[in-house]
């Protein structure tokens, strides 16, 4: 099956998510101000509606590093557990998370929007699974970009859980915006991968917060 991402399955069967990027991307566009990168609390879940199960919001908590604040109901799917508090890494193999975490450092100084052309790795039970992935820097509290707003477009059954991916493509487009970057400190710089070592154990129970998910009255 050929599939675009532009939201036109191109023949045969399988999952085909297209056209939430592009839903995302607008949205985020429609909530800039002049040359300042959108606000977290100007987001409005009903605007990304469609998108929304696979939209996610995570922040930057050391250099090259962010965890999921929010997340929609498909990256569970993909990792067969609640990944709220987790690092973004964990939906990576090995091999991709120096990568990942170079790039995402860029998101968040730049700042940029990173798009992401994933492969998930196969096995049994597990058959041919793309992804592509959007995330795009937001402002926090203080106007600081340590916050991300992104979407992830798959392309194939999930299958057995859980699914990692390796990156086969990255391309990071620059932003210009009037924004303050997150503060320097003694670990400004990007730490070497035995010291970012995530910590992949499932997070605590959080009543409360809840799963990106549209009700409807």
């Amino acid at each position: 099956m050929g599939f675009g991402w532009t939201g036109r399955d191109k023949g045969g069967t399988g999952r085909s998510d297209g056209g939430m990027i592009s839903e995302l991307r607008a949205y985020w566009e429609a909530l800039r101000d002049g040359e300042m990168l959108p606000r977290r609390d100007k987001v409005d879940p009903r605007g990304i509606a469609n998108a929304l199960e696979h939209s996610f919001l995570i922040e930057r908590i050391a250099p090259g590093i962010a965890r999921f604040r929010i997340a929609g109901m498909v990256y569970n799917d993909l990792m067969a557990m609640d990944i709220r508090g987790m690092p973004m890494s964990c939906l990576f193999l090995g091999d991709a998370r120096d990568r990942l975490q170079i790039e995402l450092e860029r998101v968040f100084r730049t700042p940029a929007i990173l798009t992401l052309d994933l492969l998930a790795e196969r096995s049994l039970g597990r058959g041919n699974l793309r992804g592509r992935m959007q995330v795009l820097p937001m402002l926090g509290a203080g106007d600081t970009s340590d916050l991300a707003i992104g979407c992830l477009e798959l392309d194939g059954e999930i299958g057995r859980a859980p699914r990692r991916f390796s990156i086969s493509d990255a391309q990071l487009e620059r932003v210009r915006a009037s924004h303050q970057a997150p503060p320097l400190s003694q670990d400004s710089a990007l730490p070497s991968p035995a010291i970012a070592a995530p910590d992949l154990r499932p997070p605590r129970a959080q009543p409360g917060v809840p799963h990106l998910r549209l009700v409807k009255a």
